[in-house]
This record gives C-alpha cells, structure tokens and sequence, in this order.
C-alpha cells in the first residue's frame, strides 16, 4: 500500500492507493495556520488514520508547497512560510517512524499523469499546472526529474518568450522581475490581460466565459493567452523535446487550448513537424495526492 499525502496552504489531504493504483481511501482535513508543529502532528494522524482504517501499513510519500534545498535538506520556496526554513523532511521521517519521499506539488502531478493518467506510458512528460501561479515538473522514464537546484520545471519564472512590442516590459512578479510566463499564463495574469486591455476587472472564468459569449474583448483577450501560452510551450518542446505536455489546474479547463496551441506552437518550434501531445489531465485535482503516493517506486500499471 501507498500513502499520498498533499500539502497545502488551506487543507492536508491523504490517499491510500493499491499496488493497480486503485483507491483504497481517502481522507482530508484543514491544514492549521502558521503552526509548523501542529501541521506536523496533523500529517501523522492522517496517515494513522488511514492504517487503522485499513489495517494495513504504508510507504509515504508527500506533495509539498516548496521546495527541498540540496544544500541544507530544508524547505524553500513555499507560500505557506511557517514550513520555510524547516527540515520538514527529516522530521516527518522522525514522527511517522519511517523514511519518508517528499517533492513539490507540480512534480507529484507530472508523476501521477505519467503512471497511470493522461500520459501513461509515454517516456517524457511535461506536466503544467495553469491556476493561480503556473508551475510545472518533468517525469522522465517514470521517474521525477529533480535537479540538482531542486527546481527542474519551474517554467513560470521564465521571461515569456519571443514578447512581442505590447508584451515588454511586461507585468511585475513577485519574485521581483517583470514579464514573467506566470504573470500572463496564470489565472490572475489573463485577468490583468482583460483589466489592461478593456479596462474591467474580471477574473479569468468570466473572461472566458466572456468569450464563449462572443464579447469582442474578452475573444481578444483569449486569443493573446492562446498565443502566449503556444510560443511558452514551445520554448519547453525546444528544450526538452517531451512526449506529452499535461494541463492542470483551474485555466486547463479551457476546451479550445487543446486544439488551438498544437495549431500554433509550431511557428516556433526548432522542427519540421511537431509530434508532442498536449492533453488535459486525467486525474484533475486528485493528481497531486495520487502522485506523492506514487513517490514510491511504482510497478507497471495498465
């Protein structure tokens, strides 16, 4: 048996998953505030949790916000600051009285689409989640690619590529540069699109929906994000050649990406023909816990 567990800002969630990757069970609760040693113990009770209901014991695996720094094993990079700083591998090793394998959330949800989601099988894969912020990871033969600054994938903080006069500087991102894939691919970033360009605040569904409505601005809007997010994407195939490129998160529910960007992207990919998948993922938000399970070394799934 597998235990996931996924990390976030607002809620902890556990799975416990069988050897096919069947879900045995599952289980979620508020992630406490700004208490490290509390989130701690509340990762321990889950996974507790789950053995006693099942009466089985459990490799575990976990999603973090974040970063593991090679240099010192403590966590970085992560919007819940209470776990910044912490050897928050080690000491969840310590109270759960097992090793323990630990990875940023966009790793775990490249993991799971590639063993047995929408890119299983397939020997590279590019998973992207496209919501508030945009992250991304690489699986390369089954395995997380990690690298050896911890931040493999980490496509978001790339200035966007081939900017067109409109594009430059670009917005403002908080990690203190400008023009950023992230401040225009994420959802807040097609909603700052709409602000600058019709002059009304919207949030990136309303836009879209806008869209989908014929309003004039907001297809304008749309098709800038469309091109944006081919020639980002393109700028990935160039580099790493992946097999498929996985979507999560809210923004890769847009319907019309998985025709439009494939249609696109080949004006600035470095090849004759372009035969990477782009695909939508399969497991949706239960990626990041599924993929933290798998973790674990996986056996070959159907």
């Amino acid at each position: 048996m597998r235990i996931g567990v996924d990390l976030g800002g607002t809620k902890i969630e556990a799975i416990a998953i069988g050897d096919r990757g069947e879900e045995l069970l599952r289980r979620r609760i508020l992630t406490p505030r700004d208490d490290y040693e509390a989130t701690l113990h509340a990762i321990r009770k889950l996974v507790e949790d789950l053995e006693e209901t099942l009466a089985r014991t459990g490799t575990v695996g976990v999603g973090t916000p974040g970063a593991l720094s090679g240099a010192t094993g403590l966590l970085k990079n992560s919007n819940s600051t209470c776990l910044n700083g912490r050897p928050l591998k080690d000491d969840l090793s310590r109270v759960l009285k097992r090793p323990v394998r630990m990875t940023n959330d966009a790793n775990c949800f490249a993991l799971s689409e590639a063993v047995d989601g929408a890119a299983a099988g397939a020997a590279v894969v590019f998973g992207v989640i496209i919501g508030t912020g945009t992250g991304g990871g690489v699986v390369v033969s089954g395995q997380v690619l990690t690298g050896p600054n911890a931040i493999a994938g980490e496509w978001g903080h790339n200035p966007l590529p081939w900017p067109e006069a409109d594009e430059l500087p670009g917005p403002p991102c908080y990690c203190g540069k400008a023009g950023c894939i992230e401040t225009f691919l994420s959802g807040p970033g097609l909603s700052g699109d709409y602000l600058r360009t019709a002059g009304d605040r919207r949030d990136a569904s309303e836009v879209v929906s806008l869209a989908e409505k014929g309003d004039p601005q907001a297809e304008s809007c749309l098709s800038r994000y469309e091109r944006r997010m081919a020639r980002s994407l393109a700028s990935i195939i160039n580099v790493l050649d992946p097999d498929v490129i996985v979507l999560g998160g809210g923004m890769s529910n847009i319907d019309q990406l998985y025709e439009s960007i494939p249609r696109l992207w080949g004006a600035w990919v470095f090849s004759d023909t372009v035969e990477t998948r782009l695909v939508r993922a399969r497991h949706g938000d239960s990626s990041g816990v599924r993929g933290a399970a798998w973790l674990w070394e996986a056996p070959s799934v159907p």
